[in-house]
């Protein structure tokens, strides 16, 4: 992105978010756009994939605290495009233009809004010091046992990155930048005003110390461009839904040198029919006959992806008892398993006949004395 870009893109207009929005605000509107406007969600759609790279760029500004705050300075002090100073007593003056100072002002040399004072004031154009890429958010989801066992997938994101066309030199391929002969590669040259000496940005080279005779075709001298990529991640074992992962070093590509941002990754899981989730363990729900409960025996249940187990249900199970089978839940970070957790459900017949009717009755008779309820009467009573 070149610096001039500071002055004439409005990124809060491209975002659709006010100046004063917050860091939270920025990311949960830029999610959504980026949601929307997504090339795979758009495929063969170049005025959605242009509108995502716009989207993009903005949010590479925004989010960053520095850059946004040089952003905001930018927009502020040089939205006329020049900018004038008065001399002893205020009666001397001199402008230039910003626009052709901020003009692909990404190579080396100075380039920043404290680099731009400090030519101005004659504390000398400081070289441009490497930059690090912008972190970049994207989203995955998972299957059930993919979330459980761990899982490598792909992931297609866009941000911005040196041109690939001439290598982050703002030169036309096979062409190299050279150094300004008007400042030396200094970015900044002397004039007198009045009694003081005062430096100002070079205009030949628009302050950047060097002079690309041919732009690159891609980025116009830049040296940026939005970049779109797919690479395969891997998402550890035993992550949950919403989750956010964050990946050291796979974000936007430096500047100048600079350390790659990283890359947070929000997981979505789908829900599995059989088993649920608690924290590193797994919940599952068995059905067992009237006469399994009360008689107790030997439950036989099935695990996620593997083979089943067999549980020993005690006499006198009532329903929503929780039996656990150790080992056999979602992985942990540590490659150990939790449990998984079997919750009992008593299974009451639609229908009753023949002998089964019969034993029914002869049960009910023999239990006849027992009331179930008399304590909870007694308790309504105060007894």
């Amino acid at each position: 992105m070149s610096g001039k870009d500071y002055v004439e893109k409005d990124y809060y207009k491209v975002l659709g978010v006010p100046k004063d929005a917050s860091a939270t605000e920025i990311k949960k509107t830029y999610r959504k756009l980026a949601r929307e406007f997504h090339p795979d969600a758009n495929k063969g759609d170049a005025k959605a994939e242009e509108r995502f790279k716009d989207i993009s760029e903005a949010y590479d500004v925004l989010s960053d605290e520095k850059r946004r705050k040089e952003y905001d300075e930018a927009r502020s002090l040089f939205a006329n495009g020049g900018f004038r100073s008065g001399g002893p007593g205020g009666t001397g003056s001199y402008s230039f233009d910003f626009g052709d100072l901020f003009n692909g002002n990404q190579g080396g040399g100075s380039g920043g809004i404290g680099d731009v004072f400090g030519g101005l004031f004659n504390r000398g154009g400081r070289q441009a010091q490497p930059r690090r890429g912008s972190d970049v958010e994207t989203e995955v989801t998972l299957s059930f046992e993919e979330a459980v066992d761990g899982a490598t997938v792909p992931l297609r994101m866009t941000s911005q990155a040196p041109c690939r066309l001439c290598n982050g030199t703002g030169a036309k391929s096979g062409t190299t930048p050279r150094v300004c002969p008007t400042c030396v590669g200094s970015g900044t040259v002397s004039r007198g005003q009045g009694a003081f000496a005062l430096s100002e940005p070079c205009r030949d080279c628009r302050g950047r110390g060097m002079i690309v005779d041919d732009p690159c075709t891609d980025c116009h001298g830049s040296g940026r461009a939005s970049s779109a990529r797919t690479m395969q991640v891997r998402i550890p074992a035993g992550v949950q839904d919403a989750q956010r992962i964050r990946l050291k070093g796979k974000g936007a590509q430096g500047e100048r040198g600079g350390q790659p941002g990283d890359l947070y990754v929000s997981v979505h899981v789908d829900p599995h029919p059989v088993f649920g989730r608690k924290g590193d363990n797994l919940t599952v729900t068995v059905p067992v006959t009237f006469p399994e409960a009360a008689l107790g025996g030997t439950i036989e249940v099935p695990t996620l992806n593997g083979p089943s187990v067999k549980l020993k249900l005690p006499p006198g199970s009532a329903n929503g008892l929780t039996l656990r089978a150790r080992g056999k839940g979602a992985t942990r970070k540590d490659g150990t398993r939790g449990d998984l957790l079997v919750t009992v459900e008593v299974v009451v017949p639609q229908t009753v006949t023949g002998d089964a009717l019969t034993a029914l009755e002869q049960y009910r008779e023999a239990t006849a004395s027992d009331d179930p309820r008399a304590a909870l009467f007694r308790a309504a009573k105060g007894a």
